[in-house]
């Protein structure tokens, strides 16, 4: 997947573990932990408001786009111009 969630580096860099974010932000460590693994296929943008908010950063901060091989290859089903 191209999009790489960070978010473990941000509470590393605030020094505050996943517990005390989950309970600041009102979802379960759980989910935290869902969130740092990357494993959701999305995430809503109040919950990335509160953790953006708690964290004092920006969405960019958290998410990370990365292209990967598929994204790249030009599309060849298309003709020409």
């Amino acid at each position: 997947m191209p999009i790489i969630v960070n978010l473990d580096v941000m509470l590393a860099r605030r020094k505050m573990r996943s517990k005390e974010l989950a309970e600041r932000i009102g979802i379960t460590e759980q989910n935290v932990s869902l969130l740092k693994s990357g494993k959701v296929k999305g995430i809503r943008f109040d919950t990335l408001t509160r953790i953006c908010s708690v964290l004092q950063c920006q969405p960019g901060d958290i998410l990370e786009y990365v292209a990967d091989a598929a994204d790249e290859a030009p599309d060849e089903s298309k003709g020409p111009g």
